[in-house]
């Protein structure tokens, strides 16, 4: 079986990696912004744009959620400065506000849960088609390789017929181990731990037949 098969892992950003790193950044994003707003007092419109930053960060790590909670929060923020300023913000203020935020955080939030659900699905289709490969594997060596077997032993030839079924079964052992190995777990082992129960039935089952065969 071809080692290509496997598909290689791709590394995603810092951000979808590191969830709590993540969190943090957003909160101290979050806290500077706010500590610019009150710093700059009532002429410091522009500072509440920064808050676009973190909403971003979260969106694009965690989701559509993650980016509609977090523009909610930086406008209660905003909120908070504006009672504690006493800056009187008309409704249209709130809206210019309030508006890019949300939507920054929706858009974005939606377009990272739309490619993560792409990316399941494409995982899953090239599951299959490695499975459809290894199903056609195994019937081009394990079940020719039986036919040939069985069709030297009926012509009379025992050592040809021997020959076939010795290079099916190590070949069949080989293929076992590489699938094994792919997803993960090291031949002759199972979710159980230990050898699989039906090794040793396995291994009676090939003697008899070369014992039969020889006899």
């Amino acid at each position: 079986m071809s080692a290509s098969i496997r598909s290689s892992t791709v590394r995603g950003p810092w951000f979808s990696q590191r969830p709590a790193l993540t969190l943090a950044v957003a909160g101290v994003l979050f806290a500077a912004v706010t500590a610019l707003r009150f710093a700059g007092g009532a002429g410091s419109d522009t500072v509440a744009l920064l808050y676009a930053l973190p909403v971003t960060l979260l969106a694009a790590a965690f989701g559509r959620q993650a980016g509609v909670w977090s523009g909610l929060f930086s406008l209660l923020l905003l909120g908070v400065w504006a009672g504690v300023t006493g800056a009187g913000l008309s409704l249209l203020d709130w809206a210019s506000r309030a508006v890019p935020l949300l939507l920054l955080g929706w858009l974005l939030g939606d377009a990272t849960d739309r490619l993560r659900t792409a990316e399941r699905q494409r995982a899953a289709l090239e599951a299959a088609a490695r499975r459809h490969r290894d199903a056609i594997e195994i019937n081009d060596t394990v079940v020719q390789g039986m036919s040939s077997a069985k069709w030297a032993l009926e012509a009379g030839r025992l050592d040809v017929g021997l020959e076939r079924l010795s290079e099916t079964l190590e070949t069949s052992r080989r293929l076992v181990s590489e699938l094994l190995r792919d997803s993960g777990m090291a031949p002759g082992e199972h979710h159980g731990g230990g050898p699989g129960p039906a090794a040793a039935p396995a291994q009676r089952d090939s003697g008899g037949v070369g014992s039969d065969l020889t006899r």
